[in-house]
């Protein structure tokens, strides 16, 4: 279905019945990152809630870059609640997405039942995860160049963007991306939210320019996996820091930055188990 939220239509894929489940994926995906995922939620007697965040797939595609400012990006969220007359869901997040479920408990917690970060953990600990983080963000230099990053990840066939993601969907990824344009748009979140010198400097993570708003009081899990290029399991761990709710940490060894694509059993295992079917 589609919703209409502040002026930007969202394509969201709603299945089941059941408890609500918040599915937000991150770059370059779309929504079927989580069709694994979806299967077993619906399957346990879930609802599954999943867009094409905006800028991504069949949803809208502002042009200007603050439109992907993270506030944007969180009452997207907060709108396709309220579109679907949603008053509390689990929200479920990864890379970007975990970045944006983050700020969903953060910023309206009375929506949030449970949240589980995959891969991105919050954005004060990502904020101090220290020079091996910040050697994992560099690649972030590159992307947020308007015009350079586009043209260097498109050359030779995308051959940059296959060499440095390893995404286990790259060749349905790199379609989707060349039909729906939609590689700009999702270089934007990135430009939209990097405080200025962040990766070269300090190592932020972008969504760590989200203003202090306390602790998360939701129960969370933050889900890390070995293999991940990107990510630290130092910023995993330490993200309990920020957390007044009850806080679980799983690590998931032998997956990549995509483990729910690598690992679809243990991921769905971890959250069947951590998410209330009521």
């Amino acid at each position: 279905m589609r919703i209409e939220v502040n002026g930007v239509g969202l394509e969201v894929d709603v299945q089941g019945d059941g408890m609500p489940v918040v599915l937000l994926h991150g770059f370059p995906d779309s929504s079927r990152l989580w069709r694994h995922q979806v299967t077993a939620l619906v399957a346990a007697g879930y609802r599954t809630i999943v867009p094409d965040q905006r800028g991504y797939g069949a949803s809208d595609k502002p042009d200007e870059v603050l439109a992907y400012s993270l506030p944007f990006l969180v009452a997207d969220i907060i709108g396709i609640l309220d579109g679907l007359s949603i008053d509390r869901a689990h929200v479920v997040g990864h890379d970007w997405g975990a970045a944006v479920a983050w700020g969903v408990a953060l910023m309206a917690p009375d929506r949030v039942d449970h949240l589980v970060a995959l891969s991105v953990g919050h954005p004060a600990a990502f904020a101090s995860g220290g020079p091996e983080q910040r050697e994992r963000s560099s690649y972030m230099q590159l992307f947020v160049q308007e015009g350079v990053a586009e043209e260097m990840l498109t050359r030779d066939n995308w051959a940059v963007l296959r060499a440095m993601s390893g995404h286990p969907d790259i060749d349905a990824v790199i379609d989707d991306l060349e039909r729906d344009g939609s590689l700009t748009t999702g270089l934007n979140w990135y430009r939209a939210n990097m405080p200025p010198g962040s990766t070269a400097e300090t190592g932020e993570e972008p969504a760590a320019s989200m203003p202090d708003l306390g602790p998360v009081l939701v129960p969370t899990m933050g889900v890390w996996s070995s293999g991940d290029f990107a990510l630290t399991e130092k910023q995993m761990i330490e993200s309990g820091a920020f957390v007044k709710g009850r806080w679980r940490y799983e690590r998931v060894a032998d997956a990549g930055h995509w483990l729910q694509l690598e690992r679809p059993d243990e991921v769905n295992r971890l959250l069947l188990d951590f998410l209330p079917d009521h």
